[in-house]
């Protein structure tokens, strides 16, 4: 199994250690590899696309030619996981911020998303979350997160925060407003995996 992140900008670092974690978890022989040009996705299993900054990710992924080659691998049912940025680019539908920006989204969930809904760095904050198919709840690191403002045909709620949806799942396609590579917990990889 051959694991990769996407490693143009971003917290790709800690997405490489927890990915590691979590075959350790599950007892899964496999490599993790940085994601920086096309000939690096070849015979990846699954792939996570990071937080940062969306704009700035979805620049360079079309300047290192990984933007299209991404959407097609997510259209053949390679499982796939964004956080943070990584969620603002699965979507379909960003907000104005997105517009203004110009940012080109992967265009591959069917949910609409708000960049940095919630707050600015100084507000981050920890909170558990109910996430679907987990028994115990998960620690949900926030960091200038965006929140899934709806979803509609196949892509389903995995957790809410309150009234805000900060993950969902569309067939092999999974997004989170938060950061599970900063919890210390590797449940949320572990279930990329799974869906190999």
């Amino acid at each position: 199994m051959k694991a990769g992140v996407v490693s143009v900008q971003g917290a790709a670092p800690e997405h490489v250690r927890a990915l590691q974690q979590a075959m350790a978890g599950l007892g899964v022989k496999g490599a993790v590899v940085s994601v920086r040009r096309p000939s690096d996705l070849e015979e990846v299993s699954c792939l996570v696309i990071p937080g940062g900054e969306s704009t700035t990710i979805s620049k360079l992924l079309r300047r290192f030619e990984l933007h299209d080659r991404i959407v097609r691998m997510a259209e053949e049912g390679v499982p796939m996981m964004g956080t943070c940025a990584g969620c603002v680019l699965l979507a379909k539908e960003g907000d104005a911020e997105v517009e203004k920006t110009g940012t080109r989204l992967l265009g591959l969930m069917d949910m609409g998303v708000d960049r940095n809904a919630f707050g600015r760095q100084r507000e981050s904050f920890e909170a558990p979350l109910d996430i679907a198919g987990l028994e115990a709840p998960f620690p949900g690191v926030f960091i200038r997160g965006p929140v899934i403002r709806k979803v509609w045909g196949d892509c389903k709620v995995l957790s809410s925060y309150g009234d805000k949806i900060v993950m969902a799942r569309q067939g092999n396609m999974l997004a989170l407003s938060f950061h599970p590579e900063l919890s210390g917990d590797s449940r949320v990889h572990e279930m990329l995996l799974k869906m190999i």
